[in-house]
């Protein structure tokens, strides 16, 4: 496939397209700053700012889906009108934890231990998600991570679920940034969460 990939020099960006690339995935992988986007056979680097649709469009057209792993600092809308300016129908979302259920009706984010420094990216995910949550034109996939997502090798497993936290027999709910990609790239691959959220963890 041809992905096109948001945000590709950040930590999930850059395993992502790593990923793409070792499968033989043609990638446009795109940051503010290319020259910090890590090189690998099939990449090919370009700045583009997310926040401008139009121009954005003109990068992406093309492609057969794109993987965002932005902060939420750009809108869904404006991310979406980009796309569909593009005539691309797929999108693929690095998404946050908050949202997902710990038990039922209790969110991660309603945790009164959630760190408040993290709650206003937390809330742009929310919102980002639920946004998304109302689009019936692009074939989206948000993909929330495990509580900690972290710098780490790639163990090749990992456990998925939809909208409730997933967590290991010790409790905690963690995964590398590295299996965090396989994931995604299995589910750009395996198609199995057409509008709708996924997770996965160890």
């Amino acid at each position: 496939m041809k992905v096109a990939v948001l945000g590709a020099s950040g930590r999930a960006g850059s395993e992502i397209t790593k990923e793409l690339a070792a499968r033989g995935h043609e990638v446009l992988a795109i940051a503010r700053k290319p020259e910090t986007i890590p090189q690998h056979p099939g990449v090919t680097p370009r700045a583009g700012d997310a926040a401008a649709p139009e121009a954005l469009a003109d990068l992406i057209r093309g492609s057969d889906a794109v993987i965002s792993a932005l902060h939420f600092d750009v809108p869904a809308e404006t991310l979406l009108s980009a796309l569909k300016l593009a005539g691309v129908s797929r999108l693929l979302v690095t998404g946050g934890a908050a949202s997902l259920e710990v038990a039922p009706g209790k969110r991660v984010i309603d945790d009164p231990a959630f760190p408040e420094e993290w709650k206003g990216m937390a809330l742009g995910g929310i919102a980002f998600l639920d946004a998304l949550r109302s689009e019936t034109e692009t074939d989206w996939t948000y993909f929330s991570p495990a509580a900690l997502l972290f710098e780490g090798p790639r163990l090749g497993t990992y456990r998925s679920g939809t909208d409730q936290l997933v967590t290991d027999a010790d409790g905690e709910s963690k995964i590398s940034f590295a299996d965090y990609a396989i994931a995604m790239v299995d589910e750009l691959e395996q198609h199995r969460h057409s509008r709708a959220r996924f997770t996965a963890a160890y």
